[in-house]
């Protein structure tokens, strides 16, 4: 994974955690960064992420305290929006709740949506934006969850047929609608679904329960081996754009 690294530090300076650098022009992608999403480093992650993929997104945040409000007409001129983990869905869906009309009409003219673990909780509908055919509930609830408590920790998932450890805390797993019409990209041990894709209109929607996103920070403060990821997280990527 080195070459995805050092495409990260020079897109970012040398700092996987600083602001992306501007692409006047490119794809716009959004990062939502604000009271729904903390601790601080989740949504600069995902912008990391985002700023290292082939598709050479002009990667900016949005929210309550950036240049860029979460508005009808900033989404307008997105390709993508995304929405990093970090936090309680209680919490994070009072701040968001006004958004969820937008967040929907945006994804349904066909944009694209990305959630990463409490992105995803957030894709549901109990509560939520309502953009799964289904919802989510915590894996660590899920019979035979190889995970029982909402440290940080490691999980394992089969993604397209590999099996692969990934950083996770709390994340969903996603229940489906009996013929929901997904690209499932992962599943937990036990079965149940931890990363698809699935049509919302004429747009994508793209969730992930564990954060293929992690970086080595992630990692070390929470004194676990680490396991990068973020080839997952590309595919992903790749995934919804198509």
């Amino acid at each position: 994974m080195s070459g995805l690294v050092d495409r990260v530090l020079g897109l970012f300076g040398g700092r996987a955690d600083a602001t992306p650098a501007r692409r006047p022009g490119a794809p716009l992608a959004l990062v939502y960064r604000g009271p729904a999403a903390r601790p601080e480093g989740c949504s600069e992650a995902v912008a990391a992420l985002l700023a290292a993929s082939r598709h050479g997104f002009d990667v900016r945040y949005v929210g309550p305290d950036e240049d860029l409000p979460l508005t009808a007409e900033t989404l307008a001129g997105a390709a993508l929006y995304a929405q990093p983990g970090g936090g309680t869905l209680s919490h994070a869906y009072k701040k968001l709740r006004h958004q969820r009309g937008i967040i929907r009409d945006h994804v349904a003219g066909g944009g694209r949506y990305l959630g990463f673990c409490l992105g995803g909780y957030l894709a549901g509908a109990t509560p939520g934006f309502g953009l799964l055919p289904g919802d989510t509930d915590r894996y660590i609830d899920s019979p035979g969850a190889t995970v029982d408590d909402d440290e940080d920790t490691l999980v394992g998932v089969s993604w397209r047929g590999r099996e692969r450890t990934l950083f996770f805390q709390d994340g969903p797993h996603f229940l489906l609608e009996r013929d929901a019409r997904v690209s499932v990209l992962g599943r937990y041990p036990n079965g149940t679904v931890a990363a698809l894709v699935a049509p919302f209109g004429a747009g994508r929607v793209g969730v992930v329960g564990p954060h293929p996103e992690a970086t080595a920070d992630w990692f070390g403060d929470a004194r676990l081996p680490m396991h990068d990821a973020r080839d997952l997280g590309l595919e992903l990527i790749d995934t919804v754009m198509s």
